[in-house]
């Protein structure tokens, strides 16, 4: 039966009874979904390295504008996607949102099969890549009424770290995807190759042939049949604390994409500000992070206004905004998950700028347009950071329910700021170098260590929410509180972008290492001191 009257999975009966069964098939149905959604928003990441491997006709800095598109719209979509739940039920929810991921993976699809499909185009399927980052919000906060306070460390870990090896999925698939005729005649021709390329397994040498349209036809292969299983195999909780009075499929789907189009309208609007007209923007250069406290307010504002059935609902979702933990959690989080997320957003192009170029002094001037044919394959190392930091994300939700999400929480912000400046270090002696490749495995062991980090950080943090807040919190806080720490998606490829621009990648990684710093005070501060609010070893 698709909607479940009774739930109460605090009841140990209950819980054996009937509650385990159904919510670990939900929660096995909702991993690979999120697992593709995460592949189908950062997908750019490997795409745009691909592009510039088959001579596609853009600068550098247009490329990085998708992964920004990317990262700032699935970061916004969370915000709606937040209260999906309460207002729509968790198997319409998912289902519907599954299936909207068709849209950009069969776009990207057609538009990669031509090099002459123009900039505004990659752009708008960018945007549309961004209902993959939203899915995270609604997926958790699902996840988390499923199972009891003493089990959703390791649930929401799961759910978390397994669909954040979409992250992996992708890195390792879709350069394996592009290296031969998946689809046949109907997946349309092949380009050939510029400059190296590469896969998990070795290089691939200049002049053999690419598919890089199948970067996205590859995932309908897996969309389509995740569809039909959320459909038939998940649950909406009709239950007063969870969803008690969602419309049948066909209104919860469109109260679905009205809210999700508020978050379309203020991310492009926020994008327009802030892109150069070169990259189709107005040109005005509002700075980012003025941007971002535009398009989350505006978004959150539009929300408050929307009429009818919906509103009260969302008005009592809101109250989660007259607690000063919601705030504190959304700053710690964003140092664990938004770190992950735009790490493993800008980490591929970022060794193919850096590492895969020499960097040498003409008539006194810095160049950094020569190929080094010695350099490392981005597509072959990329995938390992975000591989490690979602693998080990469950772990870190289950050492802290042995031992307190905030004490493990304080030991990873600490790592990352060593490990941030580590990566400091290396990225400024690379790109001043002619042999950048000397530098690489110590850059990449201490990036590694820092996605390490932020895995565990992840599993650590949900587990201090799930004991600060009330069950009918818990669920939209996981939602807002993901979506804020998702604008990482979009703020570290948009840093790294303009300061790999100016020469000075360094000065990005001593700025996130300064923010971990003060993260570190505020952790302690609410969690850690026994006389706070919450102490939560």
């Amino acid at each position: 039966m698709a909607d479940l009257q009774k739930w109460d999975v605090e009841d140990p009966d209950f819980w054996e009874s009937e509650g385990k069964k159904t919510a670990n098939r939900n929660l096995w149905i909702s991993i690979p979904s999120l697992l593709c959604g995460f592949a189908v928003w950062l997908y750019w990441g490997i795409i745009t390295v691909q592009m510039l491997n088959l001579g596609f006709p853009f600068a550098k800095s247009e490329l990085f504008t998708l992964m920004a598109i990317a990262g700032l719209t699935g970061a916004t979509l969370r915000i709606p996607s937040s209260f999906f739940i309460r207002l729509c039920g968790g198997r319409n929810t998912i289902f519907f949102t599954t299936a909207l991921l068709m849209l950009p993976a069969f776009g990207a699809g057609i538009a990669l099969q031509d090099k002459n499909t123009p900039l505004w185009v990659f752009q708008i399927l960018a945007l549309l890549s961004g209902f993959g980052g939203g899915n995270f919000a609604s997926s958790m906060s699902n996840i988390s009424f499923f199972f009891p306070k003493k089990q959703q460390g390791l649930a929401l870990g799961l759910n978390a770290g397994l669909g954040n090896f979409g992250v992996t999925s992708m890195q390792i698939l879709v350069p394996l995807a592009m290296t031969f005729g998946l689809f046949g005649a109907m997946g349309g021709d092949s380009m050939t190759l510029e400059q190296t390329s590469g896969t998990l397994i070795g290089k691939i040498p200049a002049g053999t042939e690419a598919w890089i349209q199948n970067a996205g036809f590859v995932w309908l292969l897996f969309l389509v049949p995740l569809a039909f299983l959320g459909w038939f195999g998940m649950n909406n909780l009709r239950t007063a604390e969870v969803s008690p009075d969602i419309p049948n499929p066909i209104g919860s789907f469109l109260t679905i994409s009205g809210m999700l189009l508020i978050g379309f309208v203020t991310a492009a609007v926020g994008l327009w500000l802030m892109l150069p007209e070169a990259a189709n923007g107005s040109g005005f250069g509002v700075p980012k992070e003025v941007v971002l406290v535009l398009v989350i307010a505006s978004t959150v504002f539009a929300l408050k206004l929307i009429p009818g059935q919906i509103k009260p609902n969302l008005q009592r979702q809101f109250k989660i905004f007259e607690n000063k933990h919601t705030w504190v959690m959304s700053v710690i989080y964003t140092m664990t998950f938004g770190s992950f997320i735009g790490f493993a957003a800008s980490f591929p192009l970022s060794i193919k700028v850096i590492f895969g170029y020499q960097h040498i002094l003409v008539d006194g001037v810095m160049t950094h347009d020569t190929v080094n044919a010695n350099g490392p394959s981005a597509l072959m190392y990329a995938w390992m950071g975000p591989f490690i930091g979602a693998l080990i994300r469950p772990v870190g939700g289950w050492i802290s329910d042995k031992v307190g999400g905030a004490l493990v929480t304080q030991i990873c912000s600490v790592v990352m700021v060593g490990s941030a400046l580590g990566v400091a270090y290396y990225m400024k002696a690379a790109y001043g170098s002619a042999t950048p490749e000397q530098f690489f495995l110590p850059f990449f062991m201490l990036f590694l260590l820092l996605f390490a980090a932020t895995g565990i950080g992840n599993g650590s943090t949900f587990r201090t929410i799930a004991m600060v807040f009330p069950k009918e919190q818990a669920g939209p806080v996981l939602g807002w509180t993901s979506a804020v720490a998702a604008y990482g998606a979009f703020y570290i490829p948009k840093v790294l972008g303009e300061q790999i621009k100016a020469t000075t990648p360094e000065v990005a990684l001593i700025g996130f290492a300064s923010f971990y710093a003060v993260c570190i005070l505020i952790n302690w501060f609410f969690y850690l001191r026994k006389s706070g609010e919450f102490y939560n070893p």
